[in-house]
C-alpha cells in the first residue's frame, strides 16, 4: 500500500487509452483483409468513439493511402540461402473532416523489424514472423490512436 502511494506521489500513473475528442469516426482506404485495420477497429472499439461505414456522416475520416507490409532478404550465404529478414508495415493516411477539411495532412508510419532465419527451424521462424507482424501492427496503431486523440475539430 505504501508503495502503491509513493508512486502516484511522484506522479506515475498507469497507461490509459487515449481520449479522443470527437465522436465518429470513418476509416477509408485500407486494403482488403488488412490486419492493421482490424486491429484500429479492436482499439476503436474500447473507446466511445462509433466507426461509420459511411464516410459522409462521420465527425472525422481517416484515410488510407497506403496500407501494406512486405518482406526482403538482407543477409544470404553464398550458396543464396537467407539467414536474415527485414519485415516492414507501411500506412500512409490523411485526416479530413466528412465535409473535405483537412485535419492532418499526408502522414507516413513505417516498422521495420529483423528476423533471422535458418531453414532448420522453418516452422518456428514462421509464428515468429507472424508474431513480429502482430507486434508492428499493434505499435502502427498505437502511434494513431495517439495521434487521433490530438486532433481538434474545427468548430
Amino acid at each position: 500500500m505504501a508503495m502503491a502511494t509513493g508512486l502516484t506521489a511522484c506522479g506515475f500513473a498507469p497507461r490509459r487509452e487515449p481520449e479522443l475528442l470527437f465522436q465518429s469516426i470513418a476509416l477509408t482506404g485500407f486494403a482488403p483483409g488488412s490486419s492493421l485495420a482490424l486491429e484500429l477497429r479492436r482499439q476503436l472499439a474500447r473507446t466511445p468513439v462509433k466507426v461509420m461505414e459511411d464516410a459522409n456522416k462521420a465527425e472525422l475520416v481517416l484515410e488510407v493511402l497506403l496500407d501494406t507490409r512486405d518482406k526482403s532478404s538482407v543477409v544470404s550465404t553464398s550458396a543464396g540461402q537467407v539467414r536474415e529478414w527485414q519485415l516492414r508495415v507501411k500506412l500512409d493516411y490523411l485526416l479530413r473532416t466528412s465535409a473535405g477539411e483537412l485535419l492532418l495532412p499526408r502522414t507516413e508510419l513505417r516498422m521495420s523489424r529483423d528476423l533471422n532465419y535458418t531453414e532448420t527451424h522453418a516452422l518456428a521462424k514462421e509464428q515468429e514472423e507472424a508474431q513480429l507482424y502482430r507486434s508492428m501492427n499493434s505499435d502502427v496503431v498505437n502511434q494513431l490512436m495517439r495521434r487521433l486523440a490530438a486532433v481538434r475539430l474545427p468548430g
